[in-house]
């Protein structure tokens, strides 16, 4: 019986309200390679995901809720001012979540323009 098990998530989707103003975030401001545009979608290379970026394009269709995406940042410590000096807003304080000998897992949350949750996890070295 063929399954999802074991299988490589190749994307993950978003929407936003103005696929310009997305452009900028996404490419300029966080760094990430554009690969192409297709219709009124952008996809990005996140660590050899694809992120598409979407317009939303259905009226009454909310934006900015229910997604979240996690980057790998095991140098959040340095990552998150970094992020501050180009503008973007963290929401709340960085979060330890689990502590071992070594190292903290550490998490911190700031939104793009449309609201979508984007998230920075990393095991920090202690």
């Amino acid at each position: 019986m063929a399954t999802l098990a074991g299988r490589k998530l190749v994307q993950v989707a978003l929407t936003v309200k103005d696929l310009d103003r997305a452009r900028i975030f996404y490419r300029d401001t966080l760094g990430l390679k554009l690969l192409f545009e297709a219709g009124h979608m952008l996809f990005f290379d996140i660590g050899g995901q694809r992120l598409m970026v979407g317009l939303a394009e259905q009226p009454g269709k909310p934006v900015g809720s229910g997604t979240y995406i996690y980057f790998d940042a095991p140098d959040l410590p340095a990552l998150v001012p970094a992020l501050k000096a180009k503008g973007v807003e963290m929401i709340g304080n960085t979060e330890t979540l689990q502590r071992t000998d070594t190292h903290e897992l550490k998490l911190q949350f700031f939104k793009d323009p449309d609201g979508n949750e984007i998230g920075l996890m990393g095991m920090v070295a202690i």
